[in-house]
């Protein structure tokens, strides 16, 4: 493990040490454990983008060969 130092104002420090203790976590090891969920988010994160961006874009069929209107496009019968 690599150390690192950081600054933080009293009030958060405090808050800090309570939230580790109610987890029974040291302060390192909660702080630890909350970068890493967030970085497993954001490689989620970045793995379903890339899918999204990979997929080929589909063509909108509509009957008659027409273009849909932007009511139509947007309308959400489940909303209603």
């Amino acid at each position: 493990m690599k150390n690192v130092t950081i600054a933080l104002p009293e009030d958060l420090a405090r808050w800090l040490r309570i939230k580790a203790a109610e987890d029974d976590r040291s302060v390192s090891r909660w702080i630890a454990e909350l970068l890493e969920r967030r970085r497993r988010q954001e490689d989620e994160y970045d793995a379903a983008m890339r899918r999204a961006l990979a997929r080929k874009p589909r063509k909108l069929e509509w009957p008659e060969g027409r273009r849909p209107t932007r009511e139509e496009l947007h309308d959400r019968p489940g909303l209603r």
